[in-house]
């Protein structure tokens, strides 16, 4: 006898800390019960036959409302009560998620000449990222990046953007992003942070959009997240500019971050 109930993300994921709260027909409060780690209710307490309201709550998710049929035997199994995040953005589950290089881009644009784009990538960083387990607004993100590790797919431009003139790489060998906050944007986030580029610090949104888990071939668990940004290049002093015919500089004054992020449940990569 008594009331089970499964509590899960979108995702399918367990939501460990909710609290499930029944109400007869007229408004009472029979039962009260917190989920386990696997987000199962199990509580043994006898109900009378007939309907009740069950009421899910979670810090960081919007409240749902269920209903449930007690049956002559005192038993009332309610299924998977779905929750959503608060605001409509979903993320992974909370703990440590290790972001895999091989599996991810972290990539930039730039206008040429008004008329075209060039494209390059870092292919040597590390990041990590912590979901907060009880408010969202805490998880962190934590990336390094080689600024010599720079390529465009033409070896001289790249040799000019890690001189003084751009990248400065021998003065400063890191670009380096630091999280300071996390909000909902709709069904997408914004991740709050201090970007540093060629030792100057300057705040940067990230335009955040989770794309879900899946499991890997090595037992492991991923989850894929999508990113844009937009940087002034004189905030971080990149001024380099060369003016070609009718007054058009060669390089377009904003970039545009664009972020591919593979990661992995987990502090670390699996060995390969």
């Amino acid at each position: 006898m008594g009331l089970t109930a499964r509590i899960r993300t979108r995702d399918g994921w367990a939501v460990s800390h909710a609290v499930v709260t029944t109400t007869d027909m007229t408004g009472r409060q029979v039962l009260r019960a917190e989920a386990d780690a696997e987000g199962v209710v199990r509580d043994a307490t006898a109900l009378t036959p007939g309907a009740y309201t069950v009421i899910v709550t979670a810090l960081g998710y919007a409240p749902t409302a269920a209903s449930a049929l007690v049956t002559a035997s005192g038993r009332a199994e309610v299924g998977t009560v779905t929750l959503a995040r608060r605001g409509g953005a979903e993320l992974p589950p909370p703990g440590p998620w290790t972001v895999d290089p091989a599996h991810s881009t972290v990539g930039a644009v730039a206008q040429h000449l008004g008329i075209s784009s060039v494209r390059g990538r870092f292919t040597e960083f590390g990041a990590s990222v912590e979901i907060a387990p009880d408010d969202v607004s805490k998880s962190r993100v934590e990336a390094v990046i080689r600024a010599a590790s720079i390529d465009t797919g033409n070896g001289m431009r790249d040799t000019h953007l890690r001189s003084a003139d751009f990248l400065d790489v021998e003065a400063h060998p890191e670009i380096t992003y630091r999280s300071t906050g996390v909000s909902a944007a709709g069904d997408r986030w914004t991740v709050h942070g201090d970007l540093t580029l060629r030792g100057i610090v300057r705040p940067v949104d990230l335009d955040l959009a989770y794309l879900g888990t899946g499991s890997d071939p090595w037992g492991g668990t991923r989850a894929a997240f999508r990113a844009t940004a937009d940087l002034h290049r004189e905030d971080f002093a990149l001024t380099y500019n060369q003016v070609v015919q009718a007054g058009i500089a060669a390089i377009g004054t904003t970039l545009k971050v664009e972020l591919d992020i593979q990661a992995v449940q987990g502090e670390s990569l699996p060995q390969a």
